[in-house]
């Protein structure tokens, strides 16, 4: 009892602290553009009290992207700690096991057939990214998997990236079949680019975030017994494969969602949960809104930098997380041989 009431009281510190800084880095992002709007006039503006140039410029262009960011870096730093406890593989991340692979074959498949990306239509998005990761993880899962044995944790990435690769060549293809803007588009979307910054777009993305978070929470008991092992796991209890599809539909879900509106950006799944675990230890109640609260933070700061450093010409946040992302995968790889 005495270790539970620690590791709260850990928990709620490293979660205010993360708070505090996220908030920070919002009060950064709120200001960065063109346009410079000190503390105190965002603070006016958000009250009702600002200017009808600070209303427009905060309230149509960059207050959308930042709850976009967000809501996608929760969604991707939970997705990366489910997929890290049903694999029991600390190398998961939906981006290095091909399921972004697949969400991106599913914007492909939307503009398509659907050109608007600001309208109505574009309520759809997530939906048809989400069809395009099940589509990437059923054939993972299908691949990975050993009669008698089930999933194989050591087998995963490398099926992983070898479907990645495969659905990126297919994405590729079909890319080059499109119109000159749309593949742009496309293109920039592949680099992680954060493209959602409308109100449609929070729109679309919000009902995901708002349903499946609070779900994903409530599964940290049966996350927390995926680490025994599938035989003991089945002995204390836990409906083992029940469990599995259900966390993996609800990890793909967020995930997907995620990447539809931020583009294809890496890394934040696999490094999110790392930092979670080092800060709060291995159990998943607190493992999973720390690491929702690191995803944001990883996220919202690497938007920032990449729109404030590079102005006019800002570059995709998702070029600013493989920069770091990228190392710290590799580290991980050589310390896991």
């Amino acid at each position: 009892m005495n270790i539970t009431r620690k590791r709260r009281k850990k928990c709620l510190q490293v979660g205010f602290a993360l708070s505090i800084l996220i908030l920070t880095i919002i009060a950064l992002g709120l200001n960065t553009g063109s346009l410079k709007i000190a503390p105190l006039d965002v603070v006016k503006t958000i009250l009702g009290f600002g200017t009808p140039m600070y209303e427009l410029v905060l309230f149509e262009y960059r207050m959308p992207r930042i709850i976009i960011t967000i809501l996608a870096g929760m969604g991707l730093g939970i997705s990366g700690a489910i997929f890290q406890g049903i694999t029991r593989n600390p190398l998961a991340d939906p981006g290095v096991l091909g399921i972004h692979a697949g969400a991106s074959l599913g914007l492909i498949v939307y503009v398509t057939y659907f050109t608007s990306l600001n309208t109505t239509p574009a309520l759809l998005i997530p939906l048809f990214t989400f069809m395009g990761g099940c589509l990437a993880a059923g054939l993972i899962f299908l691949l990975a998997s050993e009669k008698g044995k089930g999933l194989l944790p050591t087998r995963l990435l490398l099926v992983g990236i070898a479907i990645a690769a495969g659905f990126n060549a297919i994405s590729l293809y079909l890319s080059l079949q499109l119109d000159e803007k749309t593949y742009s588009f496309t293109a920039s979307w592949l680099l992680g680019n954060v493209w959602g910054r409308d109100w449609i777009n929070v729109y679309a993305l919000l009902p995901w975030m708002l349903i499946l978070i609070p779900i994903a929470f409530m599964k940290a008991k049966p996350l927390n017994s995926f680490a025994l092992g599938d035989t003991i796991a089945t002995g204390i209890g836990t409906r083992v494969n029940k469990e599995r599809i259900q966390l993996l539909c609800i990890a793909i879900a967020l995930s997907c969602a995620s990447v539809s509106m931020v583009g294809g950006i890496g890394f934040i799944g696999l490094v999110a949960p790392h930092i979670a675990r080092r800060l709060v230890g291995p159990m998943h109640q607190y493992v999973l809104p720390i690491s929702a609260l690191t995803g944001v933070v990883i996220l919202v700061f690497a938007d920032t930098i990449a729109r404030s450093l590079f102005e006019p010409n800002a570059i995709p946040a998702g070029v600013v997380v493989a920069a770091v992302g990228a190392p710290y995968f590799l580290y991980l790889l050589f310390r896991a041989k």
